[in-house]
């Protein structure tokens, strides 16, 4: 995962990949026009969450 925004607040956005076993199985990405880089981040975040079912574990990557 990852988010970042130009400014704080600014522009930001935010991006996730899905990865199992080596294969991307999904991806995703926004955008939000007066954001904060914590806001985007944790967007990121929760998407990634979103994607997968409800007995899947996953390892979260982001820099913050």
């Amino acid at each position: 995962t990852d988010g970042s925004c130009s400014g704080n607040p600014g522009p930001g956005g935010w991006g996730v990949v899905y990865v199992m076993d080596g294969r991307i199985l999904a991806s995703d990405h926004g955008e939000d026009p007066a954001t904060t880089n914590n806001r985007m981040e944790f967007t990121a975040m929760i998407h990634g969450l979103e994607m997968l079912g409800p007995a899947e574990e996953m390892d979260v990557y982001t820099d913050s």
